[in-house]
């Protein structure tokens, strides 16, 4: 069943700007709460994913699965931030199938469906998508054959979007690094694993979800208005700088 939350709905403007609504999924997990964090003090936010975020914030939260349940109506969208993604890291003779099919699944048709949903209702407000993919992509390394595949699928289907949708609506994604969250807990998992992951950035650093959910948060804004089809690094370096 699908459950349905308020909590605090907001007023149409607050201040002197223009309240926007954005459709964040997946934002019960470390980014997407953070995003949440850094944009319901202006603005509206809907929710879409199983578990309702620890936010203590103005949100609209519909308990769903995107890819199983039935998607609301929903009015006014200006932005939708797709979250959800994997962290399936295996020799490739361990991987299988259904782990690609499953990685494919989380993090591209996932995508698919929400947008197949509401892109007329982005086109009507001039909107912007952002989705998120991984450095992985960009270069090779070992155990990401699966989760790099589907991640290489998002951004093909925002570049793809990007020119369809234009002008009307936006389409980037966001391509970090190792990002301490609840799902990359396993690769942080002490003092010894941090160190060595900060030691192969050229920056000595890994990402916090907040200074990830910052690009995603400024890529739906007025300053990124001529931003699209774009696939922007936040790496610490690895994905462009030897060191």
């Amino acid at each position: 069943m699908v459950k349905v939350k308020h909590k605090y709905l907001s007023l149409v403007t607050k201040g002197k700007g223009i309240m926007k609504k954005h459709l964040i999924i997946g934002g019960s997990g470390g980014i997407g709460s953070a995003i949440i964090n850094q944009l319901s003090d202006k603005d509206e936010i809907v929710n879409f994913s199983r578990r309702e975020p620890a936010v203590d914030r103005k949100i609209t939260h519909h308990g769903l699965d995107v890819l199983k349940d039935e998607l609301p109506e929903i009015k006014g969208i200006d932005s939708i931030i797709y979250c959800p993604g994997s962290i399936n890291l295996k020799p490739i003779g361990s991987l299988k199938i259904e782990d690609f099919q499953n990685d494919f699944n989380i993090n591209v048709l996932g995508a698919v469906r929400v947008i197949k949903a509401y892109h007329r209702e982005l086109k009507r407000n001039s909107g912007s998508i952002v989705m998120f993919s991984t450095v992985a992509s960009k270069i090779g390394m070992p155990f990401h054959s699966s989760v790099a595949a589907a991640k290489s699928g998002v951004e093909g289907l925002a570049k793809s979007l990007a020119a369809e949708l234009a002008p009307k609506v936006r389409v980037n994604c966001v391509a970090p690094t190792v990002t301490k969250t609840p799902l990359a807990e396993n690769l942080l998992r002490n003092e010894k694993a941090q160190e060595s992951t900060k030691e192969r950035h050229p920056l000595k650093s890994y990402l916090s979800a907040e200074e990830v959910a910052g690009m995603a948060v400024y890529l739906v804004s007025e300053q990124a208005r001529n931003i699209t089809g774009q696939i922007m690094g936040i790496d610490a370096g690895i994905g462009s700088v030897r060191s």
